[in-house]
């Protein structure tokens, strides 16, 4: 029976939380009756002694269980000899109830079945018991409530995700790897992540992995904007792999009007600035209507909510990772997102905190989270060619610490000393960092006109030769 809420906000104490006692001593039974493999069914299920409603059960089932974890014989006699030890059989109801839950259940064979009720039960219970806390906490002296929000919506999260993750066999682990290395030497090719859409950047990085958090980090006016939305699309199209890929947006420096209508110009490679002033002509626009087209069939969650927070980040990027299947997250960018409750210790403080939270979410989510953000002026104060340092992503060092891949974009044409500066096409990301692979230079073809980026001939210097590395271990 649900609990009622009074007037007060407070919740009745006088309503019996949801159990079941028969499904408990059904469970109880069939453990006495073939203790092994009922206990391994209620661990893999996620039932353990807190699972049980009535105290003598929890402490019949913590009796089981430490046996078992001992190596001790199990059966009505030495269970009943066990709790005496302890003290506590007394407290189950003594040798009579044990044998009770035999006679009550005459086969193990159920066993599943009443595992099932009792799990589900007790979720029911942590359900109201992370109800209860919230009015508790929402009742008392507070002074913020999205902290409360946040902590409430991941409590009921991880009620819903299991916690009792199965132990996959070693040896499917090791056919699984082998799998991926076969497709690698079938396919030289071959990428093991998400397909960026440019051939270039994924040779480098091996596509987006799940749980990487990736920054990708200019001075302003360098396209990194136009870089993630590309990725973005060529993912939501599957370009590259031919996969569509549910994508999340979060732009805190655009509005959604202008970044859709940016994206179907670039798409169609028509300059945003023509079409403001009205100079298109109707090659044009049979060509946006064609890149609109093209455009509706992607899977993109756009979000240009004002004034996001982390947690509010977090917690949206949640729900539709559940509800749509998001597999990439972009954050546009890192310097407008804010963390209140850190915002009052500095700066510094507060960037390291978005920083943590942003990669927290790409490894409790499992999908990569592709972050963009400023560089400091420091590249343009150091020389004239400017080029940027992992140091100089701005506000903390964090970033650099967190992120398992750095992208640093520039664009020569920007500064007159530099060698390619007569190429107003070339842009050049350097992937400063690669936790889990090479670094090196990745030279990317940008139209301005259409903030469009593509792939370039002689695109990758990198540290690692593929090609010679091949060519070692074909000898």
């Amino acid at each position: 029976m649900p609990s009622r809420v009074t007037s007060a906000g407070s919740t009745r104490s006088d309503l019996i939380p949801p159990y079941s006692e028969e499904a408990e001593r059904g469970v109880l039974g069939s453990a006495l009756l073939d203790s092994a493999r009922v206990v391994d069914l209620c661990i893999q299920q996620g039932v353990r002694k807190d699972a049980f409603y009535m105290e003598a059960h929890r402490l019949i089932f913590d009796a089981l269980e430490n046996m078992i974890n001992d190596g001790k014989p199990v059966d009505l006699l030495t269970v009943g000899q066990y709790l005496r030890g302890e003290g506590q059989l007394d407290r189950v109801g003594g040798d009579s109830y044990l044998e009770a839950l035999v006679d009550s259940t005459p086969t193990s064979a159920h066993a599943d079945y009443y595992i099932q009720i009792v799990r589900n039960k007790h979720l029911l219970r942590s359900i109201i018991d992370r109800s209860r806390e919230a009015i508790e906490k929402c009742m008392g002296d507070i002074q913020e409530a999205e902290p409360i929000l946040h902590e409430t919506e991941q409590a009921f999260f991880e009620i819903g995700d299991t916690t009792h993750q199965k132990i996959a066999p070693w040896g499917d682990l090791v056919k699984d790897s082998m799998q991926q290395i076969e497709n690698i030497y079938q396919n030289r090719e071959a990428i093991t992540g998400i397909h960026t859409g440019f051939k270039d950047l994924d040779t480098v990085l091996q596509g987006f992995h799940p749980g990487d958090m990736i920054i990708f980090a200019a001075r302003p006016s360098m396209g990194k904007t136009s870089l993630a939305m590309n990725i973005a699309e060529n993912i939501a199209l599957g370009k590259g792999d031919q996969v569509r890929r549910p994508v999340a947006i979060f732009s805190l420096e655009m509005s959604r009007e202008q970044l859709v209508r940016r994206m179907i110009c670039s798409h169609a490679r028509v300059s945003s600035q023509k079409l403001s002033g009205g100079f298109i002509s109707q090659v044009n626009h049979g060509q946006l209507i064609q890149a609109a087209d093209a455009l509706r069939k992607a899977d993109i969650y756009l979000d240009d909510s004002a004034g996001l927070t982390a947690l509010d980040i977090r917690a949206r990027a949640r729900r539709l990772v559940r509800m749509a299947k998001v597999e990439l997250i972009v954050v546009d960018y890192l310097q407008m997102v804010h963390y209140p409750q850190y915002a009052r210790e500095g700066r510094q403080r507060e960037v390291a905190a978005i920083s943590s939270a942003m990669k927290a979410m790409a490894k409790e989510l499992r999908i990569p989270v592709l972050v963009l953000s400023q560089l400091s002026r420091a590249p343009e104060t150091r020389d004239r060619l400017a080029v940027p340092k992992l140091s100089d992503l701005r506000d903390s060092g964090s970033l650099e610490q967190d992120a398992d891949v750095v992208g640093l974009l520039r664009r020569p044409c920007k500064y007159p000393d530099d060698e390619d500066c007569e190429d107003k096409t070339l842009a050049i990301l350097d992937i400063a960092k690669h936790r889990n692979g090479p670094t090196g230079l990745v030279r990317l073809h940008f139209e301005e006109e259409f903030t469009r980026f593509g792939d370039r001939a002689r695109g990758v210097d990198t540290e690692y030769s593929y090609e010679g590395a091949s060519e070692g271990f074909e000898a």
